[in-house]
């Protein structure tokens, strides 16, 4: 029996082994940029306009020659503000190459906003577009820019920024972005007016260009390695997430073509899509660029605009931050790029019962240690069998030990003399291993969730725990969480093993190391679960001994 329970606990150590090994690999400092990519965004206007395959029927014309003159370090710019955020236009291409978060702060700096597209000041990542078709603006096209900054003002529910281009062969175009109160998308539109003599059947293009370097520089310990590259969605093809190192190789697999879906680039906390209209038939798009520059898009066909005429394709861009109670009602399946891993069928749930507690208290910690409390009270049944059995086997201690004396040297003679008395005591062996083995699932579900829900980033519980996805910067929860955990080990009943009794009162040091590093709100549950197993399991343990004691008084 003991050395069944010494191998579940080294199982359980092994899950938070390799849990501690991922944390250290993600916040190894990120290498450094490379030329191509520490500049400005000079690798993002060296990007070529896709085209569009046999599939959609589109003309393949090329971009003119001055229009990929200008580099979009040198091209003017615009500034767009709402209520929460602000983004800066580009002259060239009408692209965002900046967007600020404003109900968000950077990890390093809490008094600056948290900075999703980014120019170059620490990586590349902007939102481009154009169309495809002779004489028509691409993402290098220089608009004319309206002047001074867009602002959205009291009273106002958008603002509209309106980039005119140059006229070519008698057509007009207009980029016209449309910023929203209270919201993280932007309606992006192109107006095109056709004088050119003849029919024009154009297509047009929005993608999202960006390097593969991390959006943030980890402090200390992080988390596991989260995903950060381009993901797609198509209701045939359902969620489809794609490394940056398969489209470097040429072996990126999603759903090239398809009446619906969207195309992402997701990151850690955030993420940004482009959101075309159901039933438009659609392909997407994932190419290399070179110096670690990755661009993932989508194209959409114009209907024929007749000579005179005018025409019209619009879609949504989203970006902002991956709040899954908002994500499914913007587009089906976008609630999926907050990825728990393996373990989501627990984890999803879970965060469900975390956000209910939320409203009820207004607080991530407390409702964190509600939770706790919930998930207690569920496995209470199996714990208390489970710590009955641990119990008994504490009261059978000096009779294990008598019999250790006896066939010591008999270890067959040792194990029959066991399983006897464990029969006769109505004693299971792993019993005492059943909350572990159940802790486990839960305890990674709730890393993951602690990890990938930008609910939990930068949420304060008390004191001085002010991020709940963050160490704690004092380790005093990871100190509370050891001292529990050796008097959990007393209460538990001594290995007749010298050795195995050395390495489970080591357990409470090891742990303790691991933990210092572990978010805070991860280390607060586990605090909160030893209490009410210490209560529960001192309880019985105390019900089982005076049981004991008078049944040898009678």
């Amino acid at each position: 029996m003991d050395q069944r329970r010494l191998i579940l606990f080294l199982v359980f150590a092994f899950s938070i082994v390799m849990l501690w090994e991922g944390w250290v690999k993600h916040n190894q400092p990120a290498p450094a940029p490379t030329a191509a990519s520490a500049g400005a965004a000079s690798p993002a206007a060296d990007a070529s306009v896709p085209t569009p395959s046999a599939t959609l029927a589109a003309p393949q014309a090329g971009v003119p020659g001055e229009q990929a003159a200008a580099a979009v370090a040198s091209a003017a710019r615009v500034a767009v503000e709402t209520d929460l955020l602000r983004a800066e236009v580009s002259a060239q291409g009408g692209d965002i190459v900046r967007l600020e978060l404003k109900q968000h702060k950077q990890k390093e700096d809490h008094s600056k906003p948290f900075l999703l597209f980014d120019d170059g000041s620490a990586h590349v990542y902007t939102a481009q577009t154009g169309l495809i078709g002779e004489g028509l603006p691409t993402h290098k096209t220089l608009f004319a820019l309206p002047g001074g900054e867009l602002k959205l003002k009291d009273g106002e529910d958008a603002v509209v920024l309106r980039l005119e281009a140059p006229e070519q062969n008698g057509i007009r175009v207009a980029k016209v972005m449309t910023f929203k109160r209270g919201s993280y998308l932007v309606d992006v539109a192109y107006d095109i007016r056709n004088a050119s003599g003849k029919a024009i059947e154009p297509h047009a293009y929005f993608q999202l260009t960006r390097d593969g370097q991390p959006a943030e520089t980890p402090e200390g310990f992080g988390g596991v390695q989260t995903f950060i590259g381009p993901a797609f969605y198509t209701d045939g093809a359902k969620f489809q997430k794609v490394k940056f190192s398969e489209i470097g190789e040429g072996k990126a697999k999603f759903a090239k073509t398809a009446p619906d879906g969207w195309v992402a680039l997701v990151q850690h906390y955030f993420v940004s899509a482009w959101l075309p209209a159901q039933g438009v038939q659609r392909e997407f798009f994932a190419r290399a660029l070179g110096s670690d520059m990755y661009s993932a898009g989508v194209i959409l066909p114009v209907a024929q605009i007749a000579d005179d005429a005018s025409g019209k394709v619009e879609t949504r861009l989203y970006a902002g931050p991956q709040e899954q109670d908002k994500l499914h009602d913007i587009a089906p399946g976008l609630d999926l790029v907050v990825d728990y891993g393996w373990l989501t069928v627990i984890a999803a749930p879970l965060f469900w019962v975390l956000a209910w507690l939320h409203k009820l208290t207004g607080n991530w910690g407390w409702a964190i240690i509600l939770v706790t409390v919930l998930l207690k009270l569920v496995f209470f049944p199996l714990s208390a069998a489970s710590y009955k059995s641990m119990a008994k086997m504490r009261v059978l201690g000096p009779r294990l030990q008598r019999m250790k004396e006896l066939h010591g040297n008999d270890k067959v003679k040792m194990q029959q003399e066991m399983m006897n008395l464990y029969r006769t005591e109505k004693i299971n062996p792993l019993g005492g291993c059943l909350p572990i083995l159940v802790q486990i699932p839960v305890f990674i579900a709730l890393y993951w969730v602690l990890l990938g829900s930008v609910e939990m980033r930068q949420a304060p519980w008390l004191g001085w725990i002010t991020d709940l996805s963050a160490k704690d910067p004092y380790f005093i929860l990871p100190i509370i969480m050891g001292v529990s955990m050796l008097i959990q080990m007393k209460l538990n009943p001594t290995p007749p093993d010298p050795i195995q009794a050395k390495v489970m009162m080591a357990m409470p040091i090891v742990f303790t190391f691991m933990f210092l590093w572990f978010p805070s709100g991860l280390v607060l549950y586990w605090v909160v679960n030893n209490i009410l197993s210490i209560a529960q399991q001192w309880q019985i343990t105390r019900m089982i001994e005076s049981g004991n004691a008078g049944g040898k008084a009678a």
